[in-house]
């Protein structure tokens, strides 16, 4: 059974005022107790008031948690990000850059800025484990986002995904459609032997060729099921993804896209998890993001 995630009123009982931020963020990144770096005896660390650090109760050595952070040249309140975080998580279809403003009291270029470093951070945290395996099934399939939908212009951009049956997704921008562009990323991210099912489009209908177990159902047919070949796994994400994208946002540049199908990706990889969803992300703002979509 999924666990509940936080509720807004559990949010502002354990984060209060910036202080309960800073010593959360203090928490994750040195701990409040430990080694010392600078005399190497055992302490606790203490606040210092008026600033953002913490001190040694032997040798008075301070550290600053926020350093090295995206919180150290903010001067947006830590509430604030965390809250911003917090909206991140608890929504099923994303936060817009006006709908932070609102909510935080904050700029627009404020609130844009945040939201593109935390769906950053979100895909760090994520990352891309191999999907499938023995006895897994994987669906792969493409979307089209975007764009004016018109005959002879082809100016969606195109989205592979792949999703493993009651696992995880991933999503890639490709700049096209055909068997040579699309093939590579299955390979490089479905583990070697792992049973694939597709609709019949062209690109991959080579599948088989690289060591995978593929089936098909043939949608221009009207096929959606044959026994327990189909796409309605990937079918399902790229309705939240069009959900947010369209009911959210309206419109993401295809420079930004792949940032919001990180954000997307996070939610929907743990959302048997909800309830450590804020808290990965928070973790994660202690250290550098590892891809930035």
């Amino acid at each position: 059974m999924a666990q509940k995630p936080t509720t807004i009123k559990q949010f502002f009982e354990r984060f209060p005022d910036d202080d309960a931020c800073l010593e959360h963020v203090m928490s994750i990144r040195y701990g409040l107790s430990g080694k010392c770096p600078k005399c190497s005896r055992q302490t606790k660390y203490y606040r210092i008031k008026a600033r953002r650090a913490y001190e040694c109760e032997w040798c008075g050595h301070h550290l600053y948690p926020c350093v090295g952070t995206p919180f150290e040249a903010s001067r947006t309140k830590l509430q604030s990000w965390f809250f911003a975080m917090f909206l991140f998580c608890t929504t099923r279809n994303g936060v817009s850059a006006k709908e932070l403003q609102r909510a935080l009291g904050i700029t627009y270029k404020a609130a844009w800025r945040m939201g593109t470093v935390i769906r950053r951070y979100m895909g760090s945290v994520d990352g891309d484990s191999m999907l499938g395996g023995s006895g897994a099934v994987v669906e792969a399939d493409k979307a089209f986002i975007g764009g004016k939908d018109k005959r002879g212009q082809d100016d969606k951009s195109v989205v592979l995904g792949i999703v493993e049956r009651d696992g995880e997704v991933i999503t890639r921008v490709i700049p096209n459609r055909h068997e040579a562009t699309v093939i590579p990323h299955i390979v490089q991210n479905v583990k070697p032997g792992t049973r694939i099912a597709t609709d019949e489009a062209k690109a991959f209908l080579a599948i088989s060729a690289h060591g995978f177990r593929h089936s098909t159902v043939n949608h221009a047919a009207k096929e959606y099921v044959r026994g327990d070949t189909h796409t309605n796994t990937i079918e399902g994400f790229w309705a939240v993804v069009k959900r947010t994208i369209k009911g959210t946002h309206v419109w993401v540049s295809p420079k930004y896209l792949p940032l919001y199908l990180r954000e997307i990706e996070y939610r929907f990889n743990l959302r048997r998890s909800p309830s450590v969803m804020f808290d990965l992300l928070v973790q994660a703002f202690g250290s550098s993001p590892r891809r930035a979509g």
